[in-house]
């Protein structure tokens, strides 16, 4: 059985539809819509449209990719449907009539065919690899091997949509100062290339000595100015050359070594990898997951070369014998409250509760941070921006005003 995108027309409205649907043809399509009181227009195979999209560049693809947020309103959905009794099978075609992201209706869709021919959950889900991270399959396969889907679904539901909360705070903190450097930054740039020129000519025809503050401003000027796209082809390649050094696994490693120790952000960004981590984990092995199988699903949540290494050594020193915490402990790249939290969780059988009380302290204390960084970087923003504005203000009113007094 074929799996159709279909475009069509409620007979009894004239209102447009589409969607997906299993049929073995289009004749059977068109039957099956009809009886629904649809009349099909336009029906292509799953396989054809793959084919066509491979022909041609989407330019907004990344726009129409699911976000975390889509897959967790999607999983919080399925959960409740398999919770309250439906099928899975049946609630995913459920989902793919009501979910609006179009490619997350197709993968949905491949999905369901998938285990409309015997294929597991998890396997069907593995081979979406951009949408659904191994964290995700990974929980549904231990979902499935203990019969206890529905509350693994939730688990990931609440995990998604917590993980979404923090990132969406640190970003929304972040944004105003952001959009208030960029305005700021075009404003000074607008004053050195088109007025700054200008006031030049008026103060060659005055024939005055101009003050050193005044000469440096043309100075500046004049270069950014003359030679703009020679600044933008060094800034330009500059940033290409840093984002090669990074990407290999030395530059990644000696960078975010340094972000981690970075004054004001470094404490912040540990505190996220660490909140995340602990998360991630507590999930997983809520979930039924191998705690060796958590800890490299949870090295790779980090998004730190230098933590990750730090997980990957512990996890040879625990497959030695090794508790969780000891290896932590040694590295001193995890805050020491972190390990011995994880030494008590490990002592007393609660490591999962151990961790999940950790990411919620470190979730609470980065919100903190945020929200203290954030007034912190406003006014250093404005301050450093009103700073530049006034010097070029000033550059050009005082020679102005000190001409009218000699004219006097």
């Amino acid at each position: 059985m074929a799996v159709f995108e279909f475009r069509g027309v409620e007979v009894a409205t004239g209102k447009a539809v589409k969607g997906f649907r299993d049929a073995e043809n289009p004749k059977t399509l068109r039957v099956v819509l009809r009886r629904e009181g649809v009349m099909l227009t336009q029906a292509t195979e799953e396989s054809e449209r793959k084919e066509k999209d491979r022909r041609k560049i989407d330019l907004f693809a990344v726009f129409k990719r699911p976000g975390a947020s889509d897959i967790a309103i999607m999983t919080r959905q399925l959960a409740t449907l398999v919770r309250a009794g439906v099928p899975l099978l049946e609630s995913i075609g459920a989902l793919t009539e009501q979910i609006e992201n179009e490619q997350l209706v197709r993968i949905l869709t491949n999905v369901r065919e998938s285990l409309n021919a015997g294929t597991s959950f998890a396997k069907s889900l593995e081979v979406h690899p951009r949408t659904f991270p191994p964290l995700y399959v990974n929980m549904i396969a231990a979902g499935e091997a203990s019969g206890t889907l529905e509350a693994v679904l939730e688990r990931l539901a609440d995990f998604m949509e917590g993980q979404s909360r923090l990132k969406s705070k640190v970003a929304g903190a972040l944004a105003y100062p952001a959009l208030l450097s960029v305005i700021g930054s075009a404003l000074v740039g607008f004053l050195m290339v088109g007025v700054i020129p200008k006031v030049k000519t008026v103060f060659d025809s005055l024939g005055q000595a101009l003050p050193w503050y005044t000469q440096l401003l043309i100075v500046v000027s004049d270069t950014v100015a003359g030679y703009w796209w020679l600044i933008i082809a060094v800034v330009g390649g500059g940033i290409w050359f840093f984002r090669r050094w990074k990407r290999t696994p030395k530059g990644k490693l000696r960078w975010d070594v340094f972000v981690l120790k970075a004054p004001l952000f470094g404490r912040l960004i540990l505190l996220v990898a660490v909140a995340r981590f602990s998360r991630t984990l507590s999930t997983l092995l809520s979930s039924g997951v191998h705690l060796l199988q958590a800890m490299e699903i949870g090295r790779n949540v980090l998004e730190n070369a230098k933590l990750e290494a730090v997980i990957a050594e512990a996890i040879g020193s625990i497959r030695g014998g090794e508790s969780i915490a000891e290896p932590l402990k040694r590295s001193k790249a995890f805050p020491p409250m972190v390990t011995h939290m994880i030494a008590v969780g490990e002592k007393t059988g609660q490591l999962e509760a151990m961790l999940e009380n950790v990411s919620k302290s470190y979730e609470a204390d980065v919100e903190v941070r945020v929200a203290a960084l954030t007034s912190l970087l406003e006014p250093i923003t404005i301050v450093i921006l009103g700073g530049a504005v006034g010097f070029i203000a000033i550059a050009i009113l005082m020679p102005l005003i000190q001409m009218n007094q000699l004219v006097e």
